[in-house]
């Protein structure tokens, strides 16, 4: 599943290419799109919990600059019995073909139930859904 991000102005930093914290955020551009296309958000808000960042680590390979078209990309990694991973990548579209890698990226979440704020298993629906997306 992914993204497609123009870069703009507002993006950049005082060296002209896209600032490091703004990666962060085309990545969850992207997870956000993904929760809501799957049916995780619904599945989740109907038990009760959400997910939560709790390591992101990201490799910044090459700079982005004004208007490149970047397509940001997320797929399901590990799955494990309390947090999952993403395996995210950002890369540079031009006509129509993707060209330079310039990040790559695993978040890793948990699952909170949000009356408790404890962490919970990976179970029923949300299970389904990360195995079903996994699998692509």
């Amino acid at each position: 599943m992914s993204v497609d991000i123009r870069v703009r102005g507002y993006h950049l930093d005082i060296y002209q290419h896209v600032n490091n914290s703004r990666y962060l955020e085309f990545l969850e551009e992207a997870r956000w799109d993904f929760i809501g296309e799957t049916g995780f958000d619904k599945a989740a808000k109907a038990l009760g919990v959400a997910f939560v960042i709790v390591n992101i680590n990201i490799n910044y390979r090459k700079p982005a600059l004004v208007n490149d078209l970047l397509r940001v990309d997320v797929k399901v990694g590990r799955i494990g019995n309390k947090s999952c991973q993403f395996e995210q990548k950002i890369v540079k579209v031009e006509n129509g073909v993707e060209t330079d890698l310039i990040v790559d990226a695993v978040n890793t979440v948990c699952f909170m139930d949000l009356k408790t704020g404890v962490s919970v298993p990976i179970e029923g629906e949300l299970l389904r859904i990360l195995e079903e997306a996994k699998a692509g």
